[in-house]
């Protein structure tokens, strides 16, 4: 009896503060920039890395990979590597290490204004979207339908407003484009109009390279302005696994490098398909994979800003199809990242891609197990971290905005616990437990009310009654209605008007005018 006139009391408390303190969430962790701290947490052992890392030299050395590109055969036999009889590019043992020696390990990522930068130390974790969906869960009609160059638009403004989602990678294609020049440099016009933050777009061809290149320069008033702080990365999948160059992509990544934009190294593999069923084998041939990617932007340049970017993915070996939200790609991912790690190398990865259609308990288990095991793993990068459904082949605005409160309490549950004098609050035990017999009352427990907790917007903590009241409505029903606000209210204009006339009269920009400003 005591006790249930003890909870009655402290929600009554509750109650007068909140009203009191409208705006308490506002003022709460909610808003600030949240960055995740990871520890290095992952299965392998020591010796296991070291297994591994000799696994992919002789990958590397014996094996080596098919199909490079003339360019990128000639940079790698020029450095001692060799092209032998069966067409094959080997990377002797040596090569490997001296590029692991001299590979640029300080990487910033900038955005453009605010606090949008990534400084991808050890350690730092920043999460964003990714993934080439070709699908967008429409809310109005309630069903997938083919993406298009506007929803482009729209997911990059409505991440523009939320506050733990760090970059933009494409989500979506613009299945509207057919042309694959015109799909490049529109999909990066559409992600600079749309948001500040640092953005990941991909490329066709060289002659694509450049073009997004002129759009970065004009947009930054100066190519020297955007080579002191690229506000672009180029996503780059050199590799068409098992041990399999694409050579249009490698000629691509030597483009990109050229112009001074910053690449991601990626390699996917899938464990059971197009890379071995075992966790170790399938890792031992993605290290080899995006080592080779490695060296080639070294040699290219050794002053290159290249991301290891491994991201394997488990097979659902009843189906074929990707298991993404499964336990072994949350082992697998973090394996993955602690061989970044022991190479001391800044690393990307995917995690978060869910096999649930639309963001429910499904969704959520899944995508929280491996985002968790992500940072917890210490990757510096991780995309497709938000947003995706279906595997990766669709995207849902109501997941965006559901993930992004998910992410700011993993990356709130990797930081340090500050233990000091003043925490440990031994004068405030003391008082308290000889007095009310409660902190609520506390100037310090009010004052760490605005600084210390991140509350949540879509997340529901009302009792049953008020959740009962207010409509009993469900998450996807809140997220729904911050979607259409966001949307309705934030239509940015990124790109000024005197470089978007310039880049309209020099390259196709299909993106209404009416609509990007």
């Amino acid at each position: 009896m005591k006790r249930g006139k003890s909870s009655s009391r402290l929600r009554q408390r509750r109650s007068s503060r909140d009203k009191n303190n409208t705006n308490s969430s506002t003022e709460s962790l909610e808003g600030q920039r949240i960055i995740g701290l990871g520890k290095n947490h992952g299965p392998l052992a020591k010796t296991d890395l070291l297994k591994i890392h000799e696994a992919a030299l002789e990958l590397l050395e014996k094996t080596g990979l098919s199909d490079a590109s003339p360019n990128v055969v000639n940079l790698v036999v020029a450095a001692g590597g060799n092209f032998d009889a069966r067409g094959r590019l080997l990377f002797p043992k040596n090569l490997v290490e001296a590029a692991l020696n001299g590979l640029r390990r300080d990487v910033t990522l900038y955005g453009r204004g605010g606090d949008n930068d990534m400084v991808l130390s050890a350690g730092a974790v920043f999460v964003g979207t990714g993934g080439a969906s070709p699908m967008i869960f429409d809310a109005k009609l309630g069903k997938y339908r083919g993406s298009k160059l506007l929803d482009i638009y729209d997911a990059a403004r409505l991440v523009d407003r939320l506050t733990h989602i760090h970059f933009f990678s494409r989500p979506v294609v613009a299945g509207d484009i057919s042309d694959a020049r015109q799909l490049d440099l529109n999909t990066a016009f559409a992600c600079f109009a749309g948001t500040k933050k640092h953005v990941f777009t991909s490329a066709s061809s060289p002659s694509a390279v450049k073009d997004i290149t002129a759009i970065c320069h004009q947009i930054a008033g100066s190519k020297s302005a955007f080579l002191d702080k690229p506000f672009m990365s180029l996503n780059v999948n050199h590799v068409i696994p098992p041990l399999r160059f694409d050579p249009v992509s490698l000629d691509v990544m030597l483009e990109a490098i050229r112009g001074g934009i910053p690449v991601m190294v990626n390699c996917f593999g899938q464990m059971g398909a197009s890379s071995p069923v075992t966790i170790a084998g399938c890792l031992a041939q993605t290290v080899a994979e995006t080592l080779a990617g490695m060296v080639i932007a070294w040699l290219a340049d050794p002053n290159a800003q290249a991301v290891f970017g491994p991201r394997p993915m488990v097979t659902d070996l009843r189906t074929g199809g990707i298991a993404g939200g499964s336990g072994e790609q949350a082992l697998l991912t973090a394996a993955a990242i602690q061989m970044a790690h022991y190479y001391q190398l800044p690393s990307s990865t995917i995690s978060g891609a869910t096999d649930s259609k639309i963001p429910d308990a499904q969704s959520g288990y899944e995508k929280c197990l491996n985002i968790q095991k992500t940072v917890h793993a210490g990757a510096n990068l991780i995309t497709q971290a938000c947003g995706v459904q279906a595997g990766l082949m669709g995207l849902s605005f109501e997941a965006l905005v559901i993930d992004n409160e998910m992410l700011g309490s993993i990356l709130r549950a990797s930081n340090d616990v500050l233990v000091s004098t003043e925490t440990i609050a031994m004068k405030s035990i003391e008082q308290v437990s000889l007095g009310v017999g409660h902190f609520l009352g506390e100037p310090e427990t009010y004052a760490r009310m605005h600084s210390d907790f991140l509350y949540p917007t879509t997340a529901d903590r009302l009792s049953i009654e008020e959740w009962e009241e207010g409509g009993s409505l469900e998450i996807r029903d809140r997220a729904s209605d911050r979607v259409k606000v966001i949307l309705d209210t934030h239509q940015p204009s990124y790109i000024d008007k005197v470089s978007e006339k310039k880049l309209r009269e020099k390259l196709p920009i299909l993106l209404p005018l009416d609509i990007s400003l």
